[in-house]
């Protein structure tokens, strides 16, 4: 139970956060990065069990399909939060809807790791050198919509777990193929199970992949100033950018859209494609603007959502 302290006094914390490896590794390092620039402040971390978790008894079926999607990620730890018991959460921002609950916001971000996604099999080396036919284990309609317009002949079979389960169900033969984030495997220094990194001119990663975010309350902003200090600005500005665009698209964190935001002395590109699930039809935007400020990456992240909206088929938004 967090310690109620006077605002300027605050010397204890509790970070909500999943029980995966990669959750634990993501709340661990901002645990440690608070305590770097706040000597004597204690930093307690709570585990969350959410709906979003996968259990054997879920099967083999997207996300998506069960009910709330990946929202089911953050919505136990999002209610601990407003309950009052935890004083933030750490999140993988790819897993996060770009709607948060009224008085939620997620004001700052780590340093981003590598957007990209990674090619794990035992019998190819990258996707064009699969069999005919071979069969791709995901459990994301992005990636099997960026996979089946580049190689429409592989069956996409849906493929759930943590990290190590899906390595291991590759491992075991379950799927010829599987793709990861390549974010979470540099972080569990699993980089040696990549059989090779997807350039982005064949697969947009996802909003967000790679950024780790920590929500809070709005009015603890001011109790928790010192939090600021561990935010890495460019990381939120990208960020925010790209999750703009997805919430003029009208999407969610499952709609089969890739994004690639990159930015240079002030001035930012986005590009935002969306596929249909069959891999047969994709529509493609990219824009660039002066991007100084979150107000400036909003901006041109609806815009370019915007100019997307009116040519993709509602039903696959």
């Amino acid at each position: 139970m967090t310690v109620k302290r006077d605002y300027d006094q605050v010397e204890e914390i509790t970070i909500g956060t999943r029980g995966s490896a990669l959750a634990l590794w993501q709340a661990h390092k901002v645990r440690d990065e608070l305590v770097k620039i706040r000597q004597g402040l204690v930093v307690n971390i709570k585990i969350i069990k959410t709906s979003g978790d996968w259990k054997p008894e879920d099967g083999e079926v997207r996300l998506e399909a069960l009910e709330g999607g990946k929202a089911q990620f953050a919505k136990e730890i999002e209610e601990a939060m407003l309950a009052g018991q935890i004083d933030i959460a750490v999140h993988s921002m790819k897993d996060m809807e770009t709607e948060l609950p009224d008085s939620l916001v997620i004001p700052y971000m780590l340093p981003r790791e590598d957007v990209r996604d990674a090619f794990l099999s035992d019998i190819a080396q990258n996707i064009d050198d699969l069999p005919e036919g071979s069969v791709v284990g995901t459990a994301s309609v992005r990636r099997q919509a960026f996979v089946l317009k580049r190689r429409p002949d592989l069956k996409i079979v849906p493929f759930r777990g943590n990290v190590q389960t899906r390595i291991g169900k590759l491992r075991d033969g379950q799927v010829d193929a599987t793709f990861l984030a390549c974010a979470g495997l540099n972080r569990l220094e699993l980089s040696h199970e990549i059989s090779a990194v997807v350039p982005t001119d064949v697969m947009l990663p996802s909003v967000g992949q790679g950024a780790i975010g920590i929500e809070m309350r709005e009015s603890d902003l001011v109790r928790l100033p010192y939090i600021s200090q561990i935010s890495c600005e460019e990381t939120v500005l990208k960020v925010t950018a790209e999750r703009a665009a997805l919430n003029a698209l009208g999407g969610s964190c499952h709609t089969p859209v890739g994004v690639l935001s990159t930015l240079d002395n002030g001035k930012m590109s986005l590009v935002v494609e969306v596929v249909s699930p069959d891999g047969e039809n994709s529509w493609r935007e990219e824009q660039s603007d002066e991007v100084t400020s979150v107000d400036d990456a909003q901006r041109l992240g609806r815009a370019v959502g915007k100019a997307l909206v009116g040519h993709v088929p509602k039903d696959i938004l």
